[in-house]
């Protein structure tokens, strides 16, 4: 069934990029949840949206740029709305929270608008929305692949500063961690995870991969360790069932990808429930393991 995957080149470029999209977004989702943040994924979506609206605006105008990936508009915007919460959070330093909707916001607000001058919405921007595995082309694929190195290298490098801050912040600050700048760097990371992974899961159900493996695993970790292990053994199943299945049954992949994340959920839940067998640990006791 995965054979003919391996036949064509864009499947395969799709594959092998949902399995590194699979790995990177849950990693980074365990810091977002641990630190509260889970909506920042949804905020810097729609950003990314912005962009992408924005570059099919311009193109409308300027033909030359229709050539030109979409991916790096909406990753520029994704990274500008990464900056832009980060800086909010400290304008808003009693109410950080704030920040998400106001970006949330103005991202929809702006992609609507400039979707409505571009005389609306086409298949280029639908496939971005809800994924597409036939979209998926060779520049995707080594963005996909940079972006996943970057994360990799940077989560070894900075894994405990980031522990350190996800649970503790004062303290880490107090510590003499350059928290402000690990922040920024940190938000830079997921918003280029984020732009990188709506090829494949889609921008309006990119979150949800960063944060349903997250809410599964905390039902089966028992460290801060664990949750790393689960969150990225779930987000694979979910990605390559979402791709493997979507492609078969002509399905967006995003959709099925979060269809099955969120079954992995429930039954997590459930074992829990009925079993009791793996009870969760509170978010207090996992920071005893760095």
């Amino acid at each position: 069934m995965i054979d003919v995957f391996f036949q064509y080149d864009f499947l395969r470029q799709a594959l092998l990029s949902g399995i590194m999209i699979g790995l990177a977004a849950p990693l980074l989702g365990v810091f977002l949840v641990v630190k509260r943040m889970s909506l920042v994924a949804d905020a810097l979506s729609h950003i990314t949206l912005t962009g992408i609206a924005f570059h099919f605006l311009l193109a409308s105008f300027f033909i030359t740029l229709a050539d030109i990936d979409p991916l790096y508009m909406g990753m520029a915007f994704a990274l500008l709305g990464a900056l832009l919460i980060n800086q909010l959070r400290k304008v808003y330093s009693h109410f950080k929270e704030l920040a998400i909707p106001i970006i949330l916001s103005a991202g929809i607000g702006l992609g609507v608008v400039f979707i409505s001058i571009a005389d609306g919405f086409n298949t280029d921007l639908f496939a971005y929305l809800f994924g597409s595995v036939a979209a998926v082309g060779r520049t995707d694929f080594y963005t996909i692949l940079v972006v996943t190195v970057i994360v990799a290298l940077l989560l070894i490098l900075f894994y405990k500063e980031w522990f350190f801050l996800s649970f503790d912040e004062e303290q880490a600050m107090v510590s003499g961690l350059p928290g402000k700048w690990l922040d920024v760097v940190f938000m830079l990371l997921v918003a280029l995870v984020i732009s990188a992974a709506m090829r494949i899961v889609g921008i309006l159900l990119v979150s949800a991969l960063m944060t349903l493996p997250v809410a599964a695993a905390m039902q089966w970790a028992k460290s801060f360790k664990q949750m790393f292990f689960y969150s990225a053994i779930f987000g694979e199943i979910a990605v390559l069932a979402g791709i493997i299945f979507g492609f078969y049954l002509d399905l967006a992949p995003g959709g099925v990808i979060v269809v099955v994340a969120v079954a992995i959920l429930l039954f997590s839940l459930g074992v829990k429930k009925i079993g009791k067998k793996v009870p969760q640990p509170p978010i207090s006791s996992l920071r005893k393991e760095r």
